[in-house]
């Protein structure tokens, strides 16, 4: 059987091979080149974590709206709701379910941002 790497590994792959050689670049490319590798990183992140945040908050909002759904029509519900003043701050589970779904996003966007952790 002919194995190959998963696309997460051929990411990492990628970065470590930037950051081997932007020490020679001159500093605008050697900026762009880490620019390049934070990218990647965002990328391996949204392979690895992207599937699980994206099923617990279709669970989240599923259960705040009573139904469920894909991703983007849910998101899409929650936010005409919302814009329509039919939920608000004081909508049981709201808020936890906001923070965990932003929570998550920071998690695969800006994992060391301070608030995160």
């Amino acid at each position: 059987m002919i194995t190959h790497p998963r696309t997460e590994e051929l990411v990492e792959a990628v970065a470590r091979w930037i950051d081997t050689v932007r020490p020679e670049l001159k500093p605008r490319d050697a900026f762009l080149a880490r620019v390049a590798v934070n990218v990647l990183g965002v990328v391996q992140r949204e392979l690895t974590l992207g599937p699980a945040a994206e099923a617990e908050a279709v669970a989240r909002m599923s259960g705040l709206l009573g139904h469920t759904g894909s991703y983007e029509d849910l998101t899409a519900e929650l936010c005409a709701r919302l814009q329509a003043g039919e939920m608000d701050a004081e909508t049981p589970g709201l808020l936890a379910a906001l923070r965990a779904n932003a929570q998550d996003q920071v998690a695969i966007d800006q994992p060391n941002y301070s608030s995160a952790r």
